[in-house]
């Protein structure tokens, strides 16, 4: 299946569906994916006064959870929707926020301590340029943070079935609900996720997964 990833479609997709963006996630993860999130960050081990990136940090979860549990880290969020880094904003008001292609950082080499990624990876073209982009910003022995779909198992599926409910109650449009599901389902498994992330010198930490696996918590380190 071949999902169309240019970026300003997307970028223009993501704008669209911000203000229902949050419901969004609460719907369809039956309300736990701020729990997982939670899970996932505390197992990321954050030392205070750390510097902390979140890219395709869309309205700003990671990012505020980053600062509620290491109050004292520097942390920025980035994405390149506008409309979504607008709610963040709105939500996190002492969060530096910034509007940037996740494939060309405006960082310098080996500047951050930790770089953290939920639900972002699948909706960029060039997955691969976005790998290297991380690799190259984080200081040696740096860890990245990626979270998103993970085992096709029973559990994976019901998202697609949970889904269409809430399209029909809300105004997303039927190409970006398609879209959806497609990155979804054409995204690769963990397992080929962590091949990928080790063609690119980066070092498996450990796998944490939920709902049964079907959401994957998977820490890499430079």
């Amino acid at each position: 299946m071949n999902t169309d990833k240019n970026p300003q479609k997307i970028k223009n997709m993501f704008d669209e569906i911000s203000k229902y963006y949050d419901i969004t996630n609460n719907f369809i993860s039956l309300f736990s994916h701020k729990r997982i999130k939670y899970s996932a960050i505390k197992n990321l081990k954050i030392k205070p006064k750390s510097m902390v990136l979140d890219i395709c940090c869309g309205t700003g979860d990671l990012t505020g959870i980053i600062s509620k549990l290491i109050p004292d880290a520097k942390i920025i969020g980035v994405d390149f929707s506008q409309n979504m880094l607008e709610i963040a904003k709105q939500k996190y008001k002492k969060i530096a926020f910034l509007e940037s292609d996740v494939t060309n950082l405006p960082f310098k080499d080996n500047e951050f301590d930790y770089v953290t990624e939920g639900f972002g990876l699948r909706n960029i073209e060039n997955r691969q340029k976005a790998i290297k982009e991380i690799y190259r910003i984080l200081k040696p022995d740096g860890k990245f943070l990626h979270i998103d779909f993970g085992i096709h198992n029973f559990v994976w599926k019901c998202f697609d079935l949970i889904l269409p409910f809430f399209i029909k109650i809300s105004k997303i449009s039927p190409d970006s609900y398609k879209y959806l599901i497609d990155s979804k389902n054409t995204f690769p498994a963990p397992n080929e996720l962590i091949q990928e992330f080790e063609n690119t010198d980066f070092k498996l930490v450990e796998v944490n997964n939920y709902m049964f696996g079907a959401i994957c918590a998977i820490i890499f380190v430079k």
